[in-house]
């Protein structure tokens, strides 16, 4: 089991081996396996992949997340600049059912609604809008609307546990509400708990995730 220290210690090497990023721009402290990041980056996509490169780091249990963002001259873009930029990228992308989703945007911060088939389109429109240069910030109101029968989606999420080389399937339980799906059980890092929801995300109908899911280590401070 790691010390608060050697999840310091990686988490640092995990933000310097991110080449997108400059590991001299972020903080990271470690208290009883929960990660602090501060720091202030240019893009808005800094500050999500610094997060995601924490996550990544065995022996973390949560990431809490203080980085901001502070536009550079060359990044500034104003309201309406932003917008078009994410109609456009939302329009390019194969999957995407651009004309139903909204966007506003209001001091570099964007919000996304409308509803989707699938979470994935959910996720994608997030991520097209996360990379364009000018945005501080997301909210993401998209909605997945389809409705599949429950027995139907425990079915195919066991299954995707089954088939997954970083979820330990025998040791997750999954429960329905619903289209919501609860998640329980025990599992082996942070980055395992993620990929279980991610996996559970996948499944047709499901419309929220409540990831109870614990991790199955101690960290020792000193």
């Amino acid at each position: 089991m790691k010390t608060d220290q050697e999840i310091q210690n990686d988490v640092m090497d995990e933000l310097k081996w991110e080449p997108f990023l400059t590991a001299s721009e972020i903080g990271v402290a470690v208290k009883n396996g929960i990660v602090t990041l501060s720091g202030t980056v240019d893009r808005y996509a800094k500050k999500i992949a610094a997060e995601t490169a924490a996550k990544k780091v065995n022996g973390v249990k949560a990431v809490a997340e203080d980085i901001e963002v502070k536009l550079g001259t060359s990044s500034k873009k104003n309201d309406t600049e932003i917008a078009e930029a994410a109609i456009i990228a939302l329009k390019w992308h194969s999957a995407m059912q651009e004309n139903k989703i909204k966007i506003s945007v209001e001091n570099g911060w964007v919000t996304l609604e409308g509803d989707v088939d699938w979470e994935f389109q959910r996720n994608s429109a997030k991520y097209m809008v996360e990379n364009l240069i000018g945005v501080v910030g997301i909210t993401n109101n998209i909605k997945i609307k389809t409705v599949v029968a429950s027995t139907d989606v425990k079915r195919k999420i066991a299954s995707a546990f089954h088939r997954s080389a970083t979820v330990d399937s025998e040791k997750i339980n999954i429960t329905l509400e619903g289209p919501k799906v609860i998640l329980s059980g025990k599992v082996r890092s942070f980055a395992e708990k993620k990929d279980a929801e991610n996996a559970a995300w996948l499944a047709p109908g499901v419309n929220s995730i409540e990831n109870k899911l614990e991790i199955d280590s101690e960290v020792l401070t000193y």
